[in-house]
């Protein structure tokens, strides 16, 4: 009889003390101390982030876009891992600054009409228009330098402010409404066949009297060079830098452009053959004006 009193004085205590709210299935904390709600990171989906080009094989582990498709959900090894994120390593620089003794294949099918002829001794130019200041010229040549002619393929082609000047000098003098004898028009001297090439080829609708668009026409013409030859001859290298040079012509890509510009891609970029220079009397003109000319002080 002891034993069933205790018994059942103990079960009252025990129920007493679950109706309060006691024992250890639940602690609030104190009022005004609640913590703060923890957020958690959204998970992005897995058909949004694309995997980085960089990433082997082994890295990447994309849902399958059939099943998301029907709205499973990507599992979470599906979120890539921190290396599919990171950029890709800058193109490594070539070992050696010499051209290829036998070039690759020309990636340029689409190709700029062949020079004129010559023009006949005793020819004088002629003269079309209102002549642009100095100052205008500086400022249209220095504007053609400034732009990106490749934004996709090759970004890292720039023409340097001191070529553009050098060979607009050259060329004209910075003379903006001459025509010469052999149809070479304004600042760059650009021939209308090559303008109408170069507006179609790059989508530009530049008019060749105009001096600003004849600076973008022949900065255009310069970038599509580098492009063109740097490939065939110099591996994507698009350097445009004087100390890459040396005693010979031949060495860089910088002579090669202004060759080029002078006598046509055709002369300077040959398949399977050899870099070749066949005007070096204007090289080296055009080398010493993107130093010494006159006009780089205007």
């Amino acid at each position: 009889m002891g034993r069933k009193v205790s018994r059942f004085a103990v079960a009252l205590m025990v129920g007493a003390l679950l109706v309060a709210g006691g024992g250890c299935a639940r602690v609030d904390p104190p009022a005004g101390e609640l913590p703060a709600p923890v957020a958690l990171p959204e998970e992005e989906p897995a058909s949004v982030v694309e995997p980085s080009t960089s990433a082997t094989p082994d890295e990447a582990s994309p849902t399958p876009e059939a099943v998301e498709s029907l709205g499973a959900a990507p599992k979470a090894s599906a979120r890539p891992s921190a290396k599919a994120t990171t950029k890709a390593p800058p193109k490594p620089r070539r070992t050696s600054t010499a051209p290829r003794s036998v070039p690759k294949p020309p990636t340029e099918t689409k190709v700029p009409p062949a020079p004129p002829k010559p023009a006949p001794s005793g020819c004088k130019p002629s003269y079309k228009g209102d002549e642009a200041s100095r100052a205008q010229v500086k400022a249209a040549l220095t504007e053609a330098a400034g732009r990106t002619y490749w934004p996709t393929s090759a970004p890292d082609i720039r023409i340097p402010a001191n070529l553009i000047k050098a060979t607009a000098w050259q060329e004209s003098g910075w003379q903006s409404h001459i025509v010469a004898c052999d149809g070479g028009i304004g600042l760059m001297q650009v021939m209308p066949d090559t303008a109408t090439w170069m507006n179609q080829r790059f989508g530009q609708n530049h008019d060749v009297w105009d001096y600003r668009d004849n600076a973008f026409l022949g900065a255009t013409y310069l970038a599509w060079l580098t492009k063109y030859i740097g490939d065939m001859y110099f591996d994507a290298d698009y350097r445009l830098d004087t100390d890459l040079c040396t005693s010979e012509l031949n060495s860089c890509l910088l002579n090669a452009i202004i060759a080029a510009y002078n006598y046509g891609h055709h002369a300077v970029a040959r398949e399977g053959q050899p870099l070749a220079i066949p005007n070096p009397s204007y090289v080296r003109n055009v080398r010493a004006l993107m130093t010494e000319c006159v006009c780089l002080g205007y």
